[in-house]
């Protein structure tokens, strides 16, 4: 556990997934990102609740089904649920925006961790984090248009919202279960190394 996919299961989709992981002009921002969240969330009992050390493992995976789970579902009632579903799919949109905030924060948490070790996943985290605040923000803006009664335009942008969040799960699913980022050897009741 915790070691890359070697060479003989890896797809196209893996070597594309890689690609973001070799993108060093995000470096700079990267480690000026990584510098404030670590300032943001020291060591302390926030951290602690944000890595998962109470579950034995990550909580950022955990959480993300949540947002994940009720913007897909939205999705499919945008789709096929027509006018009689578009309460269920309004509450849906705002359930997962009120169910980002954490998964974000324990997200960067854990990122902050180990983007210092490993500029792969600094970089590759980094997309991961940009192609879903783009799905965030485009989500807000579908709620906000659904409020108005503009729900053609509030289905468009979550649609949207969808091809981003696509994105960012695949390389959320990349560096786990790809890369091994965050699955590490360290026990979890240990905190990560100090920054030196």
């Amino acid at each position: 556990m915790g070691k890359p996919l070697s060479m003989k299961t890896r797809s196209p989709l893996h070597e594309f997934g890689d690609r973001f992981g070799e993108i060093s002009a995000l470096d700079p921002a990267g480690r000026k990102a990584g510098e404030l969240v670590r300032r943001l969330i020291p060591q302390g009992p926030v951290k602690t609740v944000l890595s998962g050390r109470m579950l034995g493992h990550a909580l950022h995976p955990v959480l993300s089904d949540v947002p994940i789970g009720s913007w897909t579902s939205a999705t499919v009632l945008d789709l096929i649920g027509g006018r009689d579903a578009a309460g269920a799919a309004e509450t849906l949109v705002g359930v997962g925006l009120v169910a980002a905030a954490p998964t974000i924060a324990a997200g960067w948490s854990d990122w902050a961790d180990a983007e210092r070790e490993d500029p792969g996943a600094r970089r590759t985290g980094l997309v991961h984090a940009w192609s879903n605040a783009t799905a965030t923000l485009l989500y807000a803006g579908s709620l906000v248009a659904r409020r108005r009664g503009a729900r053609g335009r509030g289905v468009a942008l979550g649609l949207a919202g969808a091809g981003a969040l696509s994105l960012g799960g695949f390389l959320g699913g990349h560096l786990s279960y790809a890369e091994g980022v965050g699955v590490g050897t360290r026990p979890m009741h240990e905190p990560p190394a100090a920054e030196s």
